[in-house]
């Protein structure tokens, strides 16, 4: 079978305006990108982001989008990435979207503002007390036992993902953060880091149907241009009823990237671009070991961009 290449959006992580700001203002195909986010937006997005004060404020997340597009823009033009498939895990599906033409860029920049709003919305009055926490190097067996015991006492918990072996988001109710925490240690495990408001649990299928009457509906969904593969569970996304299907799915479904991991290598994928601010889906076992990986990033581009001329 022919080598095939997959570029690959990643799901957003805590992206300041002092982290990735530089690479914004000097990179020429962010500040094409932020140009026309200002267009279909009505305000300077630069402005907007310099002053966010939330890891996950509207401003914060569509330069996120932004940041991964204009990536993989450069990827395409100075890399010669022609990629077969594409995937977003998580926030990535909106990058995603935009770049197989599932969704115009502009219309994607304003969804991923709205969406942004209706997220916050929601968890002002619903699921207040729920964090997802992350978590590695946790033993399978162990970390059920633990979980169960959680059931067993009238507890609720969710999977909101599975990125590698004893890698996984677990949704809990915030008074059991700290128990979390201690059994994930006295498993030889470690914990990473709790995202307020939470993600991908079944719980929040009350997001899903806000998100989907307030923000998607307005929205025409086309045919993706490029195959697309589903975060939540590997499957081929090639129809718009298919796309739509996906990006509502991520309210309510886990991430189960071994599964993409899967999917990407039955399909004949063997090289990764990644393009966007991240440092954890090129990181982990299950993509380094199967998969030639070319990380674009803000900060690969500066030092790039910086390095000085050799005489």
């Amino acid at each position: 079978m022919e080598e095939k290449t997959a570029v690959v959006f990643p799901g957003m992580g805590p992206s300041s305006f002092s982290a990735v700001g530089k690479f914004m203002v000097l990179d020429r195909y962010a500040r094409r990108r932020i140009s026309a986010a200002d267009k279909a937006l009505g305000y300077s997005l630069l402005d907007r982001f310099h002053g966010a004060e939330d890891d996950y404020s509207e401003y914060t997340q569509v330069a996120f989008l932004v940041n991964s597009l204009a990536l993989a823009d450069r990827a395409e033009d100075l890399l010669g990435m022609r990629p077969d498939y594409c995937v977003g895990p998580s926030f990535g599906q909106k990058a995603a979207a935009a770049w197989t033409g599932a969704l115009d860029f502009a219309d994607t920049v304003r969804m991923t503002a709205e969406l942004a709003r209706c997220e916050q919305e929601f968890f002002a009055s619903e699921h207040q007390d729920v964090v997802t926490h992350s978590c590695v190097r946790v033993p399978a067996e162990p970390f059920q036992e633990y979980l169960d015991g959680l059931t067993a006492n009238g507890d609720w918990y969710d999977i909101s993902g599975r990125l590698d072996e004893g890698f996984l988001m677990v949704s809990v109710r915030e008074h059991l953060l700290d128990g979390l925490k201690k059994a994930v240690g006295a498993m030889g495990g470690y914990s990473m880091y709790t995202m307020r408001p939470p993600v991908h649990a079944e719980a929040f299928g009350g997001l899903r149907r806000k998100a989907d009457e307030e923000v998607l509906s307005r929205y025409e969904i086309r045919d993706p241009k490029l195959t697309v593969v589903a975060d939540q569970d590997g499957s081929v996304v090639r129809t718009a009823d298919a796309m739509r299907t996906m990006l509502l799915d991520t309210f309510d479904k886990a991430i189960n990237w071994p599964e993409v991991v899967d999917s990407l290598l039955g399909l004949g994928v063997r090289k990764l671009y990644i393009t966007g601010p991240d440092n954890l889906f090129r990181r982990v076992k299950c993509t380094t070991r199967n998969f030639d990986v070319v990380a674009v990033d803000p900060k690969s581009v500066l030092r790039s961009t910086l390095r000085p001329a050799k005489s």
